[in-house]
């Protein structure tokens, strides 16, 4: 899938005349699917950096260096990545409680 899809559908998405106007089961469809092809594009991401990281040259199989080396990277993505999202999750509950 096409990386650039997810900014694609969103920019087409906002650039809608009336967003108002906009039956909400179609909008609500392109929200999940923005979300399918943001979660994708990290996917791909994170496949692209514990390869790198990773795995020096292609082979038939993992060997267990390879195997552990990328899922340690895979975990650290994941915890970064809920971090991340808990602390802006928190940033915008405490702008909106300010309000």
């Amino acid at each position: 899938m096409d990386p650039n899809f997810s900014k694609r559908a969103t920019m087409s998405f906002d650039s809608l005349p009336n967003k108002d106007e906009v039956d909400p089961e179609v909008a609500s469809f392109i929200q999940m699917e923005s979300q399918k092809a943001e979660l994708q594009a990290q996917v791909h991401k994170l496949a692209d950096v514990c390869w790198e990281q990773c795995v020096d040259r292609p082979r038939d199989k993992l060997d267990s260096r390879t195997e552990t080396c990328v899922s340690n990277c895979v975990e650290r993505f994941i915890d970064t990545s809920l971090t991340i999202a808990t602390r802006f999750q928190k940033i915008l509950q405490g702008a909106a409680g300010s309000m």
